[in-house]
C-alpha cells in the first residue's frame, strides 16, 4: 500500500475503489470535477498515474495501491481515509471483476478470490464507511452491482450471484442508514465499454470486442447523479439496457439463464 496525505483542504472528501480504469475512473473524475478531494484505490501501480490525472481537475488525491481481495488491503484503504483526519462525504465501492468460462474448467482459488473482492471486501469496507458516516449523521454511498444481479449467469457462474449479493446488501444497508442521514445507492451497469470482459477472459464470447456496449462515461454519470439525488438504485446504460432490466423481472429464470449462456459460452 502506498499513500500520501495531502495538505488541508476545504473540499469534501470521497473514497473511490477500483478507480484506475473503467466506470470507477469515470466516477472518480466526476467527483474531482465537482469539488471533491479523493482517496482513490486500485490493484495495480496505475493508480498513481490515475491520481496525477485527477489532480489536473483540481482535486487533492491520495492514491492507495491495495488488493481488496485481501483483508489487509481493505484495512490499508480505510487507514488512508482515517489518516486524512477528515469526514468522508461520499464513498464509491466500485471494485469488482468477473471470470468467464465453464465452471467445470475455471480455477477454484480464482473464484474464491472473486468472492473476496466482489462480496467480502464490500461488506468489510462498508462496515467502516457506514459507522463513520452514521456517527457524522451525513454521507452518500454508491455501491456498484450489475445488471447481472437480476439473472443467472452461466459461464460467469460465480459473478452473477456475487453481484446479486451486492445489490441486496446495498438495498438493505440503505434502509438501515436512512435514520442517520446517510443514503445508499446501487448502480446496476449493463455491458460497458471497458476492459471488464477482456480481463474476465471473455474475448471469444458475444461479450467480446465486437459487442455494442454502453459508454462508461454515461454509466458513471448516471450513477453519480443518482448518488447525489439519494436514489435507491439506477440502471446504468442506454434505453435498451433499462428495458432489459424490466424484462428480467418478468422472464423465467431458466429462460434468462439460457439466453446468457448463449452469449457467455466460449466459442470454439
Amino acid at each position: 500500500m502506498n499513500s500520501t496525505t495531502p495538505r488541508a483542504s476545504g473540499r469534501p472528501l470521497a473514497l473511490v475503489t477500483g478507480a484506475s480504469a473503467g466506470i470507477g475512473y469515470e466516477l472518480a473524475r466526476l467527483l474531482a470535477r465537482h469539488g471533491y478531494d479523493l482517496v482513490a484505490t486500485g490493484h495495480s501501480g496505475n493508480i498513481h498515474q490515475t491520481a496525477a490525472d485527477l489532480e489536473k481537475d483540481g482535486a487533492q488525491v491520495i492514491p492507495v495501491q491495495a488488493d481488496l481481495a485481501d483483508h489487509e488491503g481493505v484495512e490499508a484503504v480505510w487507514q488512508a481515509v482515517q489518516a486524512t483526519g477528515r469526514p468522508l462525504a461520499a464513498a464509491v465501492l466500485n471494485a469488482g471483476r468477473s471470470i468467464g468460462g465453464s465452471f467445470l474448467d475455471t480455477d477454484l482459488d480464482d473464484e474464491l478470490g472473486l468472492i473476496a473482492l466482489n462480496v467480502t471486501s464490500v461488506v468489510h469496507l462498508a462496515k467502516h464507511v457506514a459507522r463513520h458516516m452514521a456517527a457524522n449523521r451525513s454521507g452518500r454511498i454508491l455501491i456498484t452491482s450489475s445488471l447481472s444481479a437480476t439473472l443467472p449467469t452461466p459461464y460467469e457462474t460465480v459473478y452473477g450471484p456475487s453481484r446479486a449479493f451486492t445489490r441486496m446488501f446495498a438495498l438493505a444497508l440503505r434502509e438501515e442508514l436512512t435514520e442517520y442521514g446517510v443514503s445508499v445507492t446501487t448502480l446496476l451497469p449493463g455491458a460497458t465499454d471497458s476492459d471488464f470482459h477482456a480481463r474476465a477472459g471473455m474475448g471469444n464470447t458475444a461479450f467480446g470486442s465486437g459487442m455494442k456496449k454502453n459508454s462508461r462515461a454515461q454509466v458513471a454519470r448516471q450513477g453519480f447523479e443518482a448518488m447525489l439525488a439519494g436514489r435507491a438504485q439506477v440502471v446504468g446504460g442506454d434505453r435498451a439496457t433499462k428495458l432489459a432490466y424490466v424484462k428480467h423481472h418478468v422472464l423465467p429464470e431458466t429462460r434468462k439463464a439460457a439466453r446468457h449462456a448463449r452469449m457467455a459460452k466460449p466459442r470454439p
